[in-house]
């Protein structure tokens, strides 16, 4: 996988006379654009942004070719899960 470029956000946090620049973000396929060494394939956001398909499996081979994905694992379900319950959470009133 070729790292092509990434974006960070950063800020400032004030604390008394000190100012710090505060560098946070995630690494994933939303935040940085990753493309097959070989193909040049996109497996990053660019596959929705252009409207290319395949989204969910490039991030899938992404996470395969990292380890973080088994080869043999089946892919996970995509969707939200929907989790109902009859009681309110403790402190709501109906």
């Amino acid at each position: 996988i070729q790292l092509v470029d990434f974006k960070i956000e950063c800020g400032r946090l004030f604390e008394g006379d000190m100012m710090r620049i505060v560098v946070a973000d995630e690494i994933s396929p939303d935040s940085c654009r990753l493309w097959d060494v070989n193909t040049q394939d996109k497996l990053d956001k660019d596959r929705f942004r252009r409207d290319m398909g395949g989204l969910v499996e490039a991030y899938q081979e992404v996470a395969r070719r990292l380890g973080i994905m088994n080869e043999n694992e089946p892919p996970r379900p995509t969707g939200p899960v929907l989790v109902a319950s009859t009681e309110p959470p403790k402190g709501l009133k109906h």
